[in-house]
């Protein structure tokens, strides 16, 4: 009998690859306001969220290079102030891409491992300034913080917060709802261990991520969440995990473990997602 489908929509496919990066017609951006001076512009990739503060504006992510153009757009219906700063969450081109239009006035900020996930695949608007485990930015008397808190979708995933309004952008780390709608539910996560990422560890660094005081959640794709939805997504993903192991442990066969994930987790039948199992296997097995 299968178990329902997760709320959240566990499921490592190497579909999200396609998803993000494969131009489709675009979708127009919309801003929303989150909370004082906090807004959530949505569009066509990933969630940005936009900081205005009395000295300027600071954005978390650029979606994809095309949509960079419109975003600046939507920034500027809410507020006269320039953009100052752009914390990147990591380097997927729906998340950084639209690095590559950002006026050269502006400093762009990533994880080193960001950045240099970034070099090695020759993407325009390499950011001037990294961080190892934290840094800040204070502009017009507000503080952000940028944190590196362990592998997971990739290997130089940045947690942003603000402290003052207790809002997190998880970057793709956290996913809110179904992102690719596929049968039970949807493709809600995608390990990137090309770039460093880990199911092992993606656990560990929402915990770390769970120590900070927040409310508010802008995942890296889907609606607001709060901190109960993290809660929630994290121990869904070590059930599904644990699941896995236990598989290994008996000595069950790959296809045995790809049939469970496809059967249970709504993994595509097939394809790169199938490919992804070993690695995941051989994470789970050390």
């Amino acid at each position: 009998m299968k178990r329902p489908f997760l709320a959240t929509a566990l499921v490592l496919v190497g579909a999200w690859v396609a998803y993000t990066q494969t131009p489709r017609p675009p979708r127009p951006a919309g801003i929303q306001n989150i909370r004082e001076n906090l807004y959530l512009v949505t569009g066509e990739g990933g969630n940005v969220a936009a900081y205005v503060t009395s000295e300027g504006v600071v954005l978390v992510d650029d979606m994809f290079e095309r949509n960079a153009d419109e975003i600046l757009g939507v920034v500027r219906s809410i507020t006269d102030k320039p953009v100052r700063y752009v914390l990147n969450t990591h380097q997927h081109s729906d998340h950084a891409g639209g690095n590559a239009r950002i006026p050269p006035v502006v400093e762009i900020i990533a994880h080193k491992n960001a950045r240099a996930n970034m070099a090695a695949l020759k993407q325009p608007g390499l950011p001037r300034v990294t961080f190892s485990q934290e840094t800040e930015v204070f502009l017009g008397g507000r503080e952000v913080l940028a944190a590196f808190y362990g592998r997971g979708h990739t290997g130089g995933d940045a947690v942003v917060y603000f402290p003052d309004l207790k809002v997190i952008h998880t970057g793709d780390l956290f996913l809110s709802g179904p992102v690719i709608p596929r049968g039970q539910g949807g493709a809600n996560i995608y390990i990137d261990y090309a770039q460093g990422g880990s199911a092992v560890e993606w656990t560990d660094a929402l915990a770390r991520i769970l120590t900070l005081d927040f409310d508010t959640v802008i995942p890296g794709h889907g609606p607001l969440a709060t901190r109960a939805d993290v809660v929630k997504f994290r121990a869904d993903f070590a059930a599904m995990r644990d699941r896995v192991s236990d598989l290994v442990r008996q000595g069950k066969r790959k296809d045995d473990v790809s049939r469970m994930l496809i059967d249970d987790y709504g993994w595509p039948d097939g394809g790169l997602a199938i490919q992804q199992v070993d690695r995941f296997i051989a994470e789970v097995r050390q």
